[in-house]
């Protein structure tokens, strides 16, 4: 598998045709990206389909899917109980592993410039991705579904799409395409038929009508049964428990109860860990308790002890330890990495609050340029140990071979353990400004965070230019010395 993983959740409005579903996955299967589920639901009239991979190829699974679901799917004959607009309806993408939110938000949106580009079906950007603060809400987008949205984005410029001109497809409609945290779709079935107790606490749960932070929820008629669908948007603020427990006791104001529940797609494993901790109450719970996930972390050389220390504690000991690297230069970039990724905790708390919307644009912006760093930051961890091994070699190697040889050998590897942590140093400087910006526009609750992470930069600066100056007394190239020694006066400035 590998190492960078993009989870991406595809909406199609088509849950009673399985031929037309099948096409649609077949079109979706490319080198590089992996089907984990496929959910079909008749009364829905919808599908779910769960791929992973690597972030290019699920790009481009997922504009393929959107094409042959806009050959396949007319929505002017679509009839269903869950609320659409597009016969790919919502195109979510996931980090996973190796990648960040931010990752995905610049890939949601090469994506629905794509879509747009070779199908002609107009895109709108939801959650991380979206371009207005109203938009991060999917329902908002949503808002009347395909048979509104296709009069009225024709006259009010506020609904708009994002790629596409001021109309629909004709018979595709239109696409939501974004970057979120994992999301789970949770129903609970009661027992009742009265759909209108469902509405009712649909309305009561969700979050913009006074319910539950991060939950999104309506009633709905299947098989019968009276059925509260919900998607839940952070578990770890909201957990699934306390969602069930929140509608077991508002059904009970009507006298019904749940009869049972159900879990659409797939669902992150601490999600249930969450939930067992909840009903269990188990005392000082943590999920390095759970045999399989001890196992893991070991195994995988990730942990020796449970917590926070877990992660750090081989580089600190590596450091420890009595050889040349990991040596100041990693540790630069260790800090440099730590500095950008406290930033981007303190702007991703920001960024969607109320208080900080004005900023939108700002933050976002700021948390892609942070992530970047970030990335670049931690392989310079290795970069610099690598760097060095250079240099140990090209001694090694000079004394076998020709004088003139050797001492370009030299050099060269001098040089490029120059280039290194001049970088690292650079990169920080950058990090330190993107902190500067973020001040006045978010919370001073946090803003010892800030003072932290712009020390940390610091620290990667004067760090980085330190292993600079001590390479270039051993270098005879004097203009590659003036060259390296203004660029670190500017850093130092």
């Amino acid at each position: 598998m590998p190492r960078q993983l993009v989870e991406c959740v595809p909406n199609f409005s088509e849950g009673r045709d399985v031929a037309k579903v099948e096409a649609i996955i077949a079109a979706m299967k490319i080198d590089g990206v992996y089907l984990l589920d496929k959910e079909m639901d008749a009364d829905h009239n919808r599908c779910v389909i769960t791929l992973v991979g690597d972030r290019d190829a699920v790009a481009e699974a997922a504009i393929r899917g959107v094409g042959k679901a806009a050959e396949l799917i007319d929505l002017t004959k679509h009839q269903g109980a869950h609320p659409r607009i597009g016969a790919s309806d919502v195109v979510p993408f996931i980090p996973i592993q190796g990648v960040t939110l931010e990752d995905c938000v610049a890939i949601a949106r090469h994506v629905g410039a794509e879509i747009w580009k070779r199908y002609k079906v107009p895109v709108y950007l939801y959650e991380a991705a979206a371009t207005k603060p109203e938009r991060q809400n999917l329902e908002n987008i949503r808002r009347g579904q395909f048979e509104g949205l296709r009069t009225e984005v024709a006259t009010n410029a506020e609904r708009r799409p994002d790629f596409g001109e001021a109309a629909l497809h004709a018979t595709a409609g239109a696409t939501v395409v974004g970057a979120r945290k994992p999301l789970i779709a949770y129903n609970v079935y009661l027992n009742t038929s009265d759909v209108e107790i469902a509405k009712n606490i649909g309305k009561a749960v969700r979050f913009s009508s006074g319910g539950l932070r991060y939950v999104k929820g309506m009633g709905v008629l299947v098989r019968g049964m009276a059925q509260v669908s919900m998607n839940l948007t952070d578990y770890d603020q909201t957990p699934i428990a306390r969602v069930f427990e929140f509608v077991k006791r508002e059904a009970a104001r009507y006298g019904v109860m749940p009869v049972s529940s159900e879990i659409v797609g797939l669902i992150p494993k601490k999600a249930l860990e969450q939930a067992a901790e909840w009903f269990l109450q188990v005392e000082n719970f943590d999920s390095s308790l759970i045999l399989e996930n001890r196992l893991s972390a070991v195994m995988g050389a990730k942990a020796a002890v449970g917590g926070i220390r877990a992660g750090i504690e081989p580089f600190v000991e590596q450091l420890a330890a009595p050889t040349a690297t990991p040596g100041g230069g990693s540790a630069s970039a260790a800090a440099g990495a730590m500095a950008a990724a406290l930033a981007t905790m303190v702007a991703g708390m920001s960024r969607g609050k109320k208080a900080y919307q004005q900023y939108e644009r700002e933050l976002s912006d700021a948390l892609s340029r942070l992530s970047h760093l970030r990335e670049e930051l931690k392989s310079s961890i290795d970069l610099d140990a690598a760097s060095y091994a250079e240099v140990m070699k090209a001694y090694k190697d000079a004394k076998s071979a020709a004088p003139e040889l050797g001492e370009r050998l030299i050099s060269d590897a001098l040089k490029n353990a120059t280039r290194v942590p001049l970088s690292i140093a650079q990169k920080a400087w950058e990090v330190r400004k993107v902190i500067e910006t973020l001040k006045p526009i978010t919370s001073k609750n946090m803003w010892s965070d800030l003072t932290v992470a712009s020390s940390l930069a610091r620290t990667a600066i004067e760090g980085g230019l330190a292993n600079v100056e001590i390479n270039l007394q051993e270098l005879k190239d004097e203009a590659f010395k003036a060259e390296m020694k203004k660029a670190a006066e500017f850093l130092s400035s």
